[in-house]
């Protein structure tokens, strides 16, 4: 029995995993659910045979059992993309049996949608990355909050633009009524917190990165500081896990969506894929760098002759990513010789 060839689907759960393991012609030999615990999943799938490949569905913890259980036995273990696999479904009921069997047979007849098994250390970047991203969303929504509350009093400050020292200062004696000027107080407070704890994420983010030889590499091109270089670190990983510039743009978002049908040819704007913080990024970045490289400058300049400044932009952060991997992946191959 062990030498036979299966191949498996994992449905992660908190507190089970439903195993589902079919040998080559797609026949079921195990279909159960089992306790979320490495050793049991193992014992359960080396009791059917050999696995050549296993799947498992990328979600909250599934990243970590992957790992896990590839370096306990060595078997190839893949992360599946959830949209993909469920666009593979052939109907719209869902259970833990079909979604465990649906990975099984994708990896049997080579057709898993897979996604990058980061390793340990990027997942932890990418942990405080994410929570100093949280951070900001946060800080956006109290000074949005405080803005409504100025409205619906109808207060404004007609001598200084929001949030400079003389609108903070102005904001303490502004007219409000008193509960309102309670409630301003809370979100004040609440505010000057919440730039603490983001202050101490981005001290916490230059004292890991410090010894990371790619956020170095990143710290060294024009126009990136720590933030843009740890969250490209973070969402990117590894740039040599790409096959070329045009696929990390596209893996990034910044890459022109095709719309062209007949004769006709047109563009829908971006691709609507990668991660939205990233994209932001390094849309962020390409406004910038004009400033900082005459190479980049020209290139939007000459786009904008013909095209809006948002299009010239998003050209600019196409053309850089593409440059980018170019510059730190040959970097990489040298160090290595």
């Amino acid at each position: 029995m062990p030498s036979l060839f299966v191949y498996v689907g994992l449905d992660y759960h908190e507190d089970s995993i439903r195993v589902s393991v079919i040998d080559q012609h797609g026949q079921i030999l195990l279909d159960r659910d089992v306790a979320n615990d490495v050793e049991l999943v193992q014992n359960w799938i080396g009791k059917c045979g050999l696995p050549q490949g296993i799947a498992i569905e990328a979600c909250c913890g599934a990243a970590e059992f992957a790992e896990q259980l590839q370096q306990r036995t060595g078997w190839p273990v893949r992360l599946a993309h959830p949209g993909y696999v469920k666009r593979l479904k052939q109907g719209p009921d869902k259970s833990d049996h079909h979604d465990a069997w649906l990975l099984a047979d994708l990896v049997r007849v080579g057709y898993l949608p897979q996604v990058w098994l980061a390793d340990a250390l990027t997942r932890q970047f990418r942990r405080l990355v994410r929570y100093r991203q949280g951070l900001v969303a946060e800080r956006k929504n109290i000074k949005l909050r405080i803005r409504a509350l100025l409205r619906e009093e109808r207060v404004g400050c007609r001598h200084a633009k929001p949030w400079t020292i003389a609108w903070s200062e102005w904001l303490k004696v502004a007219p409000l009524g008193e509960q309102s000027r309670w409630v301003l107080g809370q979100e004040l407070m609440r505010l000057a917190r919440i730039n603490e704890d983001i202050q101490a994420a981005e001290q916490r983010l230059e004292t890991v990165l410090a010894s990371d030889g790619i956020t170095q590499q990143l710290l060294a091109q024009p126009g990136i500081g720590l933030v843009t270089a740890a969250t490209l670190r973070a969402e990117i990983g590894r740039f040599d896990r790409f096959h070329s510039g045009k696929q990390l743009a596209r893996f990034c978002g910044v890459t022109p969506c095709n719309a062209s049908s007949g004769r006709r040819e047109a563009d829908a704007g971006l691709v609507k894929a990668g991660n939205s913080a990233l994209r932001a990024v390094i849309i962020q970045t390409a406004q910038r760098l004009p400033r900082h490289e005459p190479r980049w400058k020209e290139l939007k300049d000459r786009l904008r002759r013909t095209k809006p400044a948002n299009v010239a932009t998003a050209a600019v952060a196409n053309r850089w990513l593409r440059w980018l991997y170019h510059q730190l992946t040959s970097t990489a191959e040298t160090a290595a010789v």
